[in-house]
């Protein structure tokens, strides 16, 4: 008899890639050719927040400068453990919002999920940098308590996967879930908040595509560049998959000191997005997160810049400027 052979399961590349993702300052400053003079800071600040970056996001960042706006954003730095008065480990009250872990319930007719805590970048602003994944998100097969929630409030109509990234969970398990929020007949919306298009575009597979036009939900898919030098050739084709699946792109930025404080980048970066096919969402003032006041603009100048912004370009084009409070009903505007 002839032994039945069981076929070898290929690992995606997205996820292969993943998980050579940077991780050591060191590897990081050679690889761009920057002073190694970093290295001390980088790693004292990498023990409280972990330095993790794809490769190919990497090969997008200028060689030599250590002002490169990508780079900034990932790479860790001696003023993340300055201690900046008003500036916390839970800067928009998610702890306080969280109905069942993992579930937040902050706004009328929407709640948002943690589906996970990890990510494939640590962007060094991050929110929830602080955030307690391991006391918040439940395992895998225990998010009953967040479904049986939703399902008991028919006032829920749309329903936010984030974390974390929640494309850094395999398709099927995504696709799993998302067909149980598709069984709760007053859920109407699916919103997907993830980098992972622009950082690791190899995660736009066909298993992706699959779930997300198979659902009857309407889904948006809310990406997040700040930068149009993030914006390249794998990211723009990635992007157009997924516009042809029938969801709606936008994308979320933050306001960043030294990345994209400046009126012709923001220009640069809405017309980017939208020659990919992506509409401009929100400008995000910095969430006030311990860690991350080297990055805060001042109000009165992001006004100003969002006013320039406007007399630029058409309307469709500009940004909301936005910033979340703790208890607040929706996304406070900065701009009327």
């Amino acid at each position: 008899m002839i032994p039945r052979t069981h076929p070898l399961r290929q690992t995606p590349a997205w996820q292969t890639e993943l998980a050579r993702a940077v991780t050591d300052p060191a590897e990081l400053l050679k690889t761009l050719e920057l002073d190694m003079g970093l290295l001390p800071a980088a790693r004292r600040a990498a023990r409280e927040f972990g330095l993790r970056v794809p490769r190919g996001f990497v090969a997008r960042m200028r060689k030599g400068d250590p002002r490169d706006p990508l780079l900034l954003q990932v790479m860790p730095l001696a003023a993340e453990c300055q201690a900046a008065p008003g500036f916390d480990t839970d800067p928009v009250g998610d702890r306080a919002a969280m109905a069942v872990p993992g579930l937040l319930h902050k706004y009328r007719g929407r709640v948002l999920l943690t589906v996970t805590g990890a990510c494939a970048v640590h962007c060094r602003y991050c929110f929830r940098r602080h955030f307690p994944y391991s006391e918040a998100n439940p395992a895998a097969d225990q998010w009953r308590p967040a479904l049986a929630y939703i399902a008991a409030d028919d006032g829920i109509g749309e329903v936010i996967l984030s974390g974390g990234d929640p494309l850094t969970l395999t398709d099927r398990r995504l696709g799993e879930f998302v067909a149980q929020l598709g069984a709760i007949p007053h859920v109407r919306r699916l919103r997907v908040h993830t980098r992972l298009p622009v950082v690791l575009p190899e995660r736009v597979t066909a298993e992706l595509l699959d779930w997300l036009s198979s659902t009857h939900l309407k889904t948006v898919v809310v990406v997040h560049a700040n930068h149009a030098n993030e914006v390249d050739a794998g990211v723009r084709a990635a992007l157009l998959r997924l516009r042809t699946s029938g969801v709606t792109l936008l994308n979320q930025a933050v306001l960043l000191r030294g990345v994209n404080d400046c009126v012709r980048t923001l220009e640069e970066l809405s017309l980017a997005l939208f020659d990919a096919g992506v509409l401009p969402y929100y400008l995000h003032a910095l969430d006030r997160v311990g860690g991350a006041a080297h990055f805060e603009v001042e109000e009165a100048a992001a006004r100003a810049l969002l006013a320039e912004l406007s007399a630029r370009l058409p309307g469709y084009l500009v940004p909301r400027l936005v910033r979340e409070l703790p208890g607040a009903p929706a996304k406070m505007p900065l701009c009327l």
